[in-house]
């Protein structure tokens, strides 16, 4: 499919979705005007290679950071994508947020995506590997990636995470919940909660 066709399509499909209590994600060639006055509203625009920020993972995600973040907190988010997680946790009060992304292509995406949700002072994108280039601890992680990646990470988050924050992790199926939760507890952390929607599922944990 050429890309004149990817844009038509991504223009068919993809339009405003409200996705938490909050949250609107709405496509940035779309006009939307707030239902309510403490609407959120992400303007994404999620290119070829990346999801709408629709997907069940990044849905509770959204869900998830909507309830823990704080005004003030310091915020990474592993495998920022479009960066729309970012961009939540800023729109939410962080005052510092740190996306991370391997891929290039993704960092380059979540940076303009930031940049045009205007929160470029309170969110950084880097290019590395999980937390690899991550030197300070923050109040809250997020990681939406895949459960086996989550795994291998587990006791490098749980040294981030400031003690009393919270590590979100999704990009979850249903059947690796539990290899998830037992590899968090081994690391040392309190499951406080487990959101599912579909097949997916999403894990916020606590550092005691």
């Amino acid at each position: 499919m050429h890309e004149e066709d990817w844009a038509t399509a991504w223009k068919q499909y993809y339009h405003p979705v409200k996705i938490s209590e909050r949250f609107t994600i709405v496509p940035s060639w779309e006009e939307y005007t707030p239902v309510n006055t403490d609407e959120l509203i992400i303007e994404l625009d999620p290119g070829m290679a990346f999801g709408t920020g629709t997907h069940p993972t990044t849905v509770m995600c959204l869900q998830a950071l909507e309830k823990v973040v704080r005004k003030g907190d310091s915020v990474v988010d592993v495998g920022t994508g479009s960066g729309v997680l970012s961009i939540a946790g800023a729109m939410l009060g962080a005052q510092k947020v740190h996306a991370l992304d391997l891929d290039p292509v993704a960092v380059k995406s979540a940076y303009e995506n930031i940049v045009h949700n205007k929160v470029q002072h309170i969110a950084e994108v880097h290019q590395g590997n999980l937390l690899d280039t991550v030197t300070e601890q923050a109040d809250v992680v997020v990681a939406n990636i895949l459960a086996e990646i989550i795994m291998t990470f587990t006791d490098d988050a749980f040294s981030i995470v400031k003690p009393g924050g919270l590590y979100v992790t999704s990009g979850i199926i249903n059947a690796k919940k539990d290899d998830v939760k037992e590899a968090l507890i081994n690391s040392g952390f309190i499951i406080e909660e487990v959101l599912m929607m579909e097949d997916w599922v999403a894990i916020i944990a606590r550092r005691p």
